[in-house]
C-alpha cells in the first residue's frame, strides 16, 4: 500500500498485482481522534523520560469510560505501527531514553515526512513537547524523540510530558 499527500488530504492506494499498477483503495482518510492502542517499546522502559512513564501507566488503567485499558501493539517497525495507527487510532511513541537522550529517529527523513501525512489526515506528531513540522533542524542526520497519531491520544501524551518531564527534549 502507498500512503500519499499533496497537502491536501490523505489517500491510499493499494497495488493490483493483475495489472501492475497502485489503485485508489483508501480516499480520503482520516486518523480517528483517539484510539485505543499504544505502540512503544516498553523493554526501554526504566530509561523513559517519567512523563511518558506516567502516561503508559495511564493507558493501563482499567477504565470503561475510555475504554482503558489501552491494548498494546508494538511491531517493532515505525512505519507498520505509524499505519495501523492511522486507519484505526492509536499513539506511537519513541521517546528520548537515557542512551539517546535526542530520540532515535532522524527529523528530516523519518519523523517530518510521517508528521506531515498524520496532520493531512487529522492526526498530530509531535517531539513530547512541540509540532514535529515546526521543529527547525540544525543539522542532515538530527534526531527527535516522536509521539504520532490520534489528536487526542498525543495531546494526552504531550500533557504528561509537561507534567513530569523535566526538560524539553533539544
Amino acid at each position: 500500500m502507498l500512503v500519499y499527500t499533496t497537502g491536501k488530504g490523505v489517500n491510499g492506494f493499494t497495488l493490483d498485482p493483475s495489472i501492475g499498477e497502485f489503485c485508489l483503495s483508501h480516499p480520503d482518510m482520516v486518523c480517528p481522534r483517539d484510539g485505543i492502542i499504544y505502540s512503544i517499546n516498553e523493554g526501554n522502559y526504566v530509561h523513559f523520560p517519567d512523563g511518558v512513564k506516567q502516561y503508559i501507566k495511564y493507558t493501563q488503567v482499567e477504565d470503561s469510560k475510555t475504554s482503558r485499558p489501552y491494548s498494546s501493539r508494538y511491531i517493532g517497525s515505525l512505519v507498520a505501527d505509524f499505519h495501523r495507527n492511522l486507519l484505526k487510532g492509536g499513539i506511537f511513541i519513541y521517546p528520548s531514553t537515557l542512551k539517546s537522550p535526542k530520540g532515535k529517529l532522524r527529523l528530516l527523513y523519518e519523523c517530518n515526512p510521517l508528521a506531515f501525512i498524520i496532520e493531512q489526515a487529522g492526526g498530530k506528531a509531535s517531539n513530547g513537547f512541540k509540532r514535529i513540522v515546526e521543529l527547525q533542524p540544525t543539522s542532515l542526520h538530527e534526531r527527535t524523540p516522536l509521539f504520532i497519531g490520534s489528536a487526542d491520544m498525543v495531546a494526552m501524551a504531550e500533557d504528561y510530558m509537561a507534567k513530569y518531564s523535566q526538560v524539553e527534549a533539544k
